[in-house]
């Protein structure tokens, strides 16, 4: 008997490794073992030397300067540094306001309530109906208290992309610290933090067909500068920001990812949109009540969730056995409950409830949006034939 393939359609929640990273990462695991803060012999020189070639790297691609790239396990540790490492710095300066969104990912939400326990008052934006961000209930926001706004480039849910540039500049023009979360935009787009205004940027390399456990933070060296009290305490690496024996192999990796999507988003971007439009026309020409969950304009062109009426979400992903897909964030797993994210739209429960995630990504085929979209097809009218019985 023919085993069937299995399919991956939650590129959102990580992504496979492409093999070019795991090429490069390889030496650095044997015979390129220095430690980079090693800085007697060549082996140290040598690895200091990598580092500083993948910070260069990424700097480049955010119009940035190399000594303003902090390595650190990945975006989660990158968001607490920056929300938190900035409210210890500037405690004393009579800013005690935080501004966010309800839509974003916990690592921003729960740090936020955390400084709500310490005291900070935390402003939670609603989003519009299509998941973006309100320019003038930013601005109306906005207090003589406010000391940052940290906010999502793109959902990692509904794939919506904010206004960030805008959003940048009126941050700027009300001398306000703006933190961005670029875990699912890092590579996909392009992002100048000058242009943008952004103060502090969170990545994670694992989204980028990189190794899990590294990622960075952006922290702007000057107009303004910013700065951040350290969360891990010990050798004084990163600046002092981040102590730590640095991970070299994983950060060759994050590095080597960086150069494969700045060199293949041209073509990839526009391959994804037309897989993903063709897996959601293909679905709502069978089921033409099928309803989109975010902007389809401003969009990760990999991004597609949508909410299946009269049909559990969770239900149908399980019953996709040979799919990988998901009906929200891999970080977030609360039975029952519906997705924070969703429900934010102003979808109701019983409808959040049926919302799936598909979310495509480097290596998927045409071949496979066939093969998936015939098996999401089965899988619809199966459950709601179940649910007529």
């Amino acid at each position: 008997m023919k085993k069937s393939k299995k399919i991956y359609l939650d590129y959102n929640a990580t992504t496979p490794m492409d093999p070019g990273v795991l090429e490069a990462m390889i030496p650095y695991f044997t015979e390129k073992f220095g430690n980079p803060a090693s800085h007697t012999h060549s082996f140290g020189w040598e690895a200091e030397e990598a580092v500083s070639n993948v910070r260069i790297t990424i700097a480049k691609e955010l119009n940035a300067n190399s000594r303003e790239i902090i390595f650190t396990s990945g975006a989660t540790e990158s968001l607490n540094l920056a929300i938190k490492g900035l409210c210890q710095s500037y405690s004393d300066e009579k800013k005690n306001h935080i501004i966010t969104s309800v839509i974003e990912h916990r690592a921003v939400l729960d740090t936020c309530k955390e400084m709500d326990k310490r005291s900070w008052k935390i402003t939670c934006l609603p989003v519009e109906k299509d998941g973006l961000i309100n320019l003038q209930s930013l601005e109306k926001a906005l207090r003589d208290d406010t000391l940052l706004v940290v906010l999502m480039h793109a959902n990692n849910e509904i794939g919506t992309i904010n206004p960030i540039k805008e959003i940048g500049m009126t941050c700027k023009k009300r001398g306000v610290f703006f933190a961005v979360d670029a875990a699912q935009s890092f590579g996909k787009l392009p992002i100048n933090v000058q242009e943008m205004g952004i103060d502090l940027l969170a990545v994670s390399g694992h989204k980028i067909y990189g190794p899990k456990g590294i990622g960075f933070l952006y922290v702007r060296m000057k107009n303004p500068q910013v700065r951040l009290k350290a969360q891990i305490d010990g050798g004084g690496q990163e600046q002092g920001l981040r102590s730590g024996t640095l991970a070299v192999p994983l950060i060759v990796g994050l590095g080597k990812a960086t150069e494969l999507c700045i060199k293949e988003r041209k073509t990839e971007n526009p391959r994804l949109e037309t897989l993903r439009d063709k897996l959601f026309k293909g679905i709502c020409d069978v089921f033409p009540d099928t309803i989109l969950n975010g902007s389809l304009e401003s969009r990760l062109p990999n991004n597609l969730n949508i909410c299946f009426p009269n049909i559990e979400g969770e239900a149908l992903v399980m019953s996709l056995s040979d799919i990988a897909c998901s009906t929200g964030s891999a970080c977030t797993r609360t039975a029952f409950k519906p997705s924070h994210v969703i429900s934010a739209l102003g979808v109701n429960d019983e409808l959040a409830r049926s919302a799936v995630r598909f979310s495509l990504g480097r290596f998927t085929s045409e071949e496979e949006i066939n093969i998936a979209l015939e098996q999401i097809i089965n899988g619809v009218e199966r459950l709601r034939q179940l649910r007529l019985k």
